[in-house]
């Protein structure tokens, strides 16, 4: 190798960007070097869909080549670019820090309708070519067209501001790096723990030949081994799906500190069996980064689950039960309580109102309040959504299965002002406990529960309790075998699975139809 250090690139504005990022930083150390651009299959082939070029070398085989007949010494590319086993004679000497791993979803500002998932408007047209784009976006919205999207980054959007699409995905961290200004569209970042992205989206890899010891050393200051660590679970996984590059699969890996320091990491994954297919998702954590990719992979394989029972009558939004009844789950569905309306007759003015379910949503509204413009809070995501389609805009969201944290959380928000808890008759109340100053709230009976007189359910392998009464329910007339598992979603639901002695029960991640699917299928 000489002296200067010939960096091997795509041509693109991103993958410039990139090689000029790590230009720069060799520079910063003392190190000369200089970018020599190289056309690669997927640079010259526009009419393949993404999902048949990602993974498997389309965008990094001929710079690969390059490397090894010594045309360049260092190859910078998207590690989610990269297939999971380098030619024979390569290694990734060093990975970047992780930009966000987020995907965007770019709208045309005519194409908002904030009472849908993602504020986009029923029917739109969403640009993308990625498998697992497709098969994330269906499950949310199943009402949404799709339409192939090509190109680089630029490129894409001038295609949404030409009118082409209502909306295209694109990944944050691209947009990012370009500096891209968005203001003349609607831009949501997704929740990359909701919509997964690909493995090892947001870092660069930076490649060499195995004997460049030296090379080796000097670019271990760009090195970033937390990173390496989570992005090599997320592509374990994509290796043992024999590369993923047609499979609409996502993962995700992420460190966390638990409250005495420890460090352990958690991992999200999406993955389905075509891109028209409704995802499996699964959640796992664990100590050990170099455990988690088999257990994933045991979790999407595993057959084990038959039958599922859940608490709760299936609706429009069931993405529980069109996840787990697509791949082969029997779903029983039934709600072992009646929901009555208690008739509102006064709403006084406060400035907040808070959600504590779906329900309380739904049974407030519908009777069509008169009242002022307080703000909205949410115990959760599926509340929130809730509150969408009725048009209002939640202002905060709890994002903790621990609704006393929540309520810790909110009653912060709130600071001094004065909250309305639209909630069932008789409630547990746990959200407004957490408020020091109790002449803040002001409780109001919207909706009321009354058991069924015939609460019989066919033994299934799961049992899903949705809240406290549907467990006061089931258990007039059945009873929970040693061989079948319970998933509680909220404490107060597990706690009165306790009082009819049931010690061990799962809880979901998150109080939505993907936390409980998750609880199943990690089971």
């Amino acid at each position: 190798m000489s002296s200067k250090i010939i960096i091997g690139s795509r041509g693109s504005d991103l993958a410039l960007w990139q090689a000029n990022f790590v230009q720069t930083t060799l520079k910063a150390f003392g190190h000369a070097s200089e970018i020599k651009i190289i056309k690669t299959q997927g640079d010259k082939i526009q009419d393949l869909s993404f999902d048949k070029l990602e993974g498997k070398g389309f965008f990094t085989k001929e710079i690969e080549d390059a490397l090894l007949n010594k045309e360049i010494d260092l190859a910078v590319h998207s590690h989610k670019d990269l297939p999971t086993t380098s030619p024979q004679g390569l290694m990734i000497a060093a990975v970047s820090e992780r930009e966000d791993p987020s995907e965007l979803l770019i709208m045309q500002k005519d194409s908002i309708d904030s009472r849908n998932k993602y504020s986009l408007k029923r029917g739109a047209i969403v640009g993308t070519s990625s498998a697992r784009r497709k098969s994330q976006i269906l499950a949310f919205r199943d009402d949404i067209e799709i339409r192939e999207l090509r190109g680089n980054v630029p490129t894409r959007i001038q295609k949404l501001r030409d009118k082409q699409y209502d909306a295209i995905l694109l990944a944050a961290a691209g947009v990012e790096r370009l500096q891209i200004n968005l203001d003349e569209f609607h831009v949501t970042k997704l929740d990359p723990k909701e919509f997964v992205p690909a493995p090892a989206q947001g870092v660069l890899a930076l490649q060499i030949r195995e004997v460049d010891t030296e090379l080796l050393a000097k670019l271990q200051v760009m090195n970033h081994p937390d990173v390496a660590q989570a992005i090599a679970v997320e592509r374990r996984v994509l290796n043992q799906l024999d590369g993923g590059c047609q499979l609409p699969l996502g993962v995700y890996c992420a460190p966390d500190e638990d409250d005495d320091g420890k460090t352990f990491f958690r991992s999200w994954t999406s993955f389905a069996l075509g891109w028209n297919k409704t995802p499996k998702w699964v959640y796992f954590q664990h100590e050990d980064p170099g455990q988690i990719a088999e257990r994933i992979l045991t979790k999407l394989n595993s057959t084990k689950i038959k039958s599922v029972f859940i608490s709760r009558d299936s609706g429009r939004f069931d993405l529980f039960s069109k996840s787990l009844k697509e791949n082969g789950i029997e779903v029983i569905s039934k709600a072992l309580i009646d929901i009555c309306t208690l008739e509102v007759k006064v709403v006084p003015n406060t400035d907040w109102v808070f959600f504590s379910s779906k329900n309380a949503v739904k049974h407030f509204f519908n009777q069509k309040p008169e009242m002022g413009s307080p703000k909205y809070g949410c115990v959760g995501k599926s509340t929130a959504e809730a509150l969408r389609r009725f048009g209002k805009k939640p202002d905060f969201i709890g994002y903790s299965t621990d609704t006393r944290m929540t309520g810790k959380q909110f009653a912060a928000a709130v600071g001094s002002g004065t909250v309305l808890f639209p909630q069932a008759k008789e409630s547990m109340r746990s959200i407004q406990q957490q408020f020091t100053n109790r002449n803040q709230v002001i409780d109001l009976s919207v909706y009321e529960t009354i058991k069924h007189n015939e609460t019989e359910v066919p033994k299934t392998d799961v049992l899903v309790f949705t809240s406290p009464s549907n467990v006061e329910a089931y258990f007039e007339k059945n009873r929970i075998s040693s061989d079948q598992k319970v998933v509680a979603m909220g404490g107060a639901t597990g706690a009165t699975l306790k009082q009819f002695g049931v010690q061990r029960y799962v809880m979901p991640q998150t109080f939505d139809d993907i936390g409980l699917a998750q609880a199943v299928y990690g089971i």
